[in-house]
């Protein structure tokens, strides 16, 4: 961010001293009203209200790091500044005046050197995974479930916002969007996106015209994943992908099919357990008995029962398998109990959310809350990063926010956006 944008969110959010606020032609200026910040064209903050030397002005607010960038952004020929009532610098090196003459008030607004290093620590320093959290602590802990809160909305509602555009683009569909939603949950962070492009690539309803042919459901989603150009050594892993690459050339024919890339797919240091192969194997379980899986998710009531949704075994080639290698010597879950809490986390509860707003059912979006609080929280190095600064992490809402706090603001260093980076900004701010 640069020093104009500092100084515009000094001036926004108040952050001076009653005793700098003085023209400089000595006039003492009182802010009742700020103005609103313009995103577009024009001066930085509309309709303020001011008073300046014993008078109330209203208008407009244009800021600059130096008074003569007026003149260098052109404002001198922009009758959209002629309404500016006061122009709030950095450097007063000149004046600036309306097309009337009149000279419009300037005032220099400084900024003390601890708020520009603390800011350029906070956003400018990757040798450091959170500089703000030796400060954390000392942040009062009604400040601190405020905005956990708040978080945790903002993640939830953006699911929700992404499931509403599922549901848009399928037409209302409510049970393929719930297909799509959960088809992204299985793969996780790193294979959501690839996850995603299969259910869209792979509609439900022609999957659903095969729920009696197992196989058929199973070649539809290896194939189109890309998986079927391999010629296992194993005999009875070979007999069956030959088997899946025969049907779905049938399904590929019959309903004009275009698999993806198998480049898309990432399995580089991850669990057998979470192979993609063994997650569509649980999704095509799911179709082959109906998928009634949106259905389920609307109705829930508590904990158990959503984890009963979630309940099932794989049959077939997938009984011992994790890929197309070789048998495992044992049969594992169709889904661990981690693999569930994460589905409860990334689909159930958005599901549920999401149609509790689509409807205006404000009971479906409590429970989908409800829910989230009652499951124990997410273990990961986004939770640990928090955790180890003194934050606590009591359940998955609260893991939820932290997620989101490290992915939308942390990450793009958005740290005056941040309640808990704007707290610690503003306590430097002040001379």
């Amino acid at each position: 961010m640069g020093a104009e944008m500092l100084l515009q969110y000094l001036w926004e959010h108040r952050l001076w001293t009653i005793q700098d606020m003085v023209t400089v032609d000595g006039e003492p200026v009182a802010v009742l009203d700020p103005g609103l910040r313009n995103s577009d064209s024009g001066p930085d903050f509309f309709n303020a209200k001011l008073i300046i030397g014993g008078r109330l002005w209203a208008g407009n607010v244009e800021i600059h790091v130096r008074a003569s960038d007026w003149f260098a952004h052109h404002h001198d020929t922009d009758h959209a500044y002629d309404s500016v009532i006061l122009h709030v610098v950095g450097t007063s090196d000149r004046r600036v005046s309306r097309p009337d003459g009149s000279l419009i008030p300037q005032l220099v607004l400084p900024w003390t050197p601890d708020f520009r290093d603390r800011y350029d620590k906070m956003v400018a320093d990757r040798s450091t995974v959170l500089p703000c959290g030796p400060e954390l602590g000392a942040i009062p802990p009604v400040h601190v479930s405020d905005w956990i809160s708040a978080l945790g909305f903002e993640r939830l509602y953006a699911k929700a916002e992404r499931i509403a555009g599922y549901n848009e683009r399928l037409e209302g569909d409510w049970r393929a969007t719930a297909y799509v939603t959960l088809a992204r949950a299985l793969g996780f962070s790193v294979n959501g996106e690839p996850f995603e492009r299969l259910a869209l690539s792979t509609p439900l309803r022609i999957l659903l015209k095969h729920r009696n042919e197992p196989l058929l459901v199973e070649a539809a989603l290896y194939g189109q994943a890309g998986f079927l150009d391999v010629n296992p050594a194993d005999p009875d892993a070979r007999a069956y992908v030959e088997a899946l690459r025969r049907d779905y050339q049938f399904m590929r024919l019959k309903y004009n099919l275009e698999p993806m890339e198998r480049s898309v797919w990432k399995m580089a240091r991850m669990r057998p357990a979470n192979f993609p192969h063994r997650r569509l194997a649980a999704l095509a379980t799911m179709i082959a008995g109906g998928f009634e899986f949106g259905t389920q998710v609307t109705g829930i009531e508590g904990e158990a029962a959503a984890r009963r949704i979630l309940e099932f075994t794989l049959g077939g080639f997938w009984v011992n398998h994790y890929t197309f290698g070789a048998a495992s010597n044992y049969a594992p879950r169709a889904l661990s109990i981690d693999s569930v809490t994460s589905l409860l986390i990334n689909a159930v509860v958005p599901l549920l959310y999401a149609f509790g707003l689509h409807y205006g059912d404000n009971r479906a979006t409590d429970r989908a809350i409800s829910l989230l609080q009652s499951l124990a929280p997410e273990s990961n190095s986004i939770v640990g990063v928090f955790t180890d600064a003194g934050l606590s992490c009591p359940d998955a809402f609260t893991s939820q926010a932290l997620i989101q706090l490290r992915r939308a603001y942390c990450e793009p260093r958005k740290c005056i956006y941040c309640r808990f980076g704007h707290r610690i900004l503003a306590a430097k701010a002040r001379p």
